[in-house]
């Protein structure tokens, strides 16, 4: 079996974990990692068992035994990096939210078609077996017509003084955690009509807390992210002739109920890892086919979250530097 040659720049939490799920896939091997810490690199290899690590990022981009770089730095660098390593004829996998702007969000995207080299935006969720489980229940109408969705990620942050609160370095609930109750609401009932939205900040700048409601011609969504009190993290899609719960946290859930006339029926399927194993072996599965995107979470999609994202951030007053 010819192997997938992983490299991943930016060694936080994330990557971690991204970096565990890559060993239980038979086809995937890391074969290098870079950190502008080069003890911080050499550790990091040492655990997940790679040979190559690097003190720069432009290291790892010229190396030619990579094949797909994953991109888990924090937000603001995503989109020069991800066109950087594109350039250097790399795939990448870039970590969500894809950019801070919409217009980096599409270079992102041309830099794929220019340089002719598969990119997505690491929204593992989509990969998720049992979100693509429900998400086909919904399209096949087994709840009838959506006519509510509420979803919600929100926990209580003990260390606010970090990169969560830096404005440099896109901090704050919306672009952290607030992408992904926007992106179900996107996958499921599209581009909203009109949204409104309403945050408390912190004295950087940075939203603490962010409520969302999107307006379609015959639904809503009532949605939330937070850093400073926790919830449920349950997600809920009504429809006209039933609902489904999604299993917390809703986001790598495993498991889901369908509630109709009174009768649950509850499903399960267990993830591979944390889960982050899913949008790894589709991007095998882009790359083997010669694709330049995913079918299941395409540039388009990528373009029309970011582009959704955008305006929440403009609806809150939220300004990077």
């Amino acid at each position: 079996m010819n192997k997938i040659k992983w490299g991943i720049v930016g060694l936080g939490n994330i990557a971690g974990q991204f970096a565990a799920d890559l060993q239980l896939i038979n086809e995937a091997e890391l074969v290098a990692v870079a950190s502008r810490d080069i003890c911080k690199a050499g550790e990091f290899a040492k655990k997940y068992d790679c040979d190559t690590f690097y003190g720069s990022y432009n290291d790892l981009f010229l190396d030619d035994n990579v094949d797909i770089v994953y991109i888990a730095t924090p937000h603001d660098s995503h989109a020069e990096l991800s066109i950087r390593a594109m350039e250097n004829g790399k795939h990448v996998l870039c970590e969500k939210p894809l950019s801070l702007s919409y217009q980096d969000a599409v270079r992102m995207t041309d830099a794929s078609k220019k340089y002719n080299k598969f990119f997505m935006e690491a929204f593992w969720t989509r990969f998720i077996p049992s979100i693509q489980e429900l998400l086909s229940k919904v399209k096949n109408g087994e709840i009838g017509s959506v006519k509510y969705l509420k979803a919600d990620f929100a926990y209580y942050n003990k260390e606010l003084g970090t990169r969560l609160t830096d404005k440099k370095l896109g901090g704050g609930a919306l672009y952290d955690i607030g992408v992904y109750p926007l992106f179900l609401s996107y996958i499921i009932l599209g581009i909203p009509e009109e949204i409104i939205a309403k945050s408390t900040f912190h004295t950087t700048g940075v939203d603490l807390q962010t409520t969302m409601i999107l307006q379609y011609e015959s639904a809503q969504s009532v949605l939330h992210a937070g850093l400073v009190s926790a919830s449920d993290m349950k997600a809920t899609i009504s429809g006209t002739e039933g609902r489904i719960d999604i299993n917390s946290p809703w986001f790598m859930t495993e498991g889901y109920s369908i509630i109709e006339d009174e009768q649950e029926e509850k499903f399960s399927i267990p993830n591979i890892g944390k889960g982050f194993a899913h949008e790894a072996i589709e991007c095998h599965t882009c790359i083997k086919n010669n694709q330049l995107e995913s079918k299941l979470w395409s540039h388009q999609n990528c373009l029309d979250l970011s582009k959704i994202v955008e305006e929440v951030k403009n609806q809150i007053g939220l300004k990077f530097d």
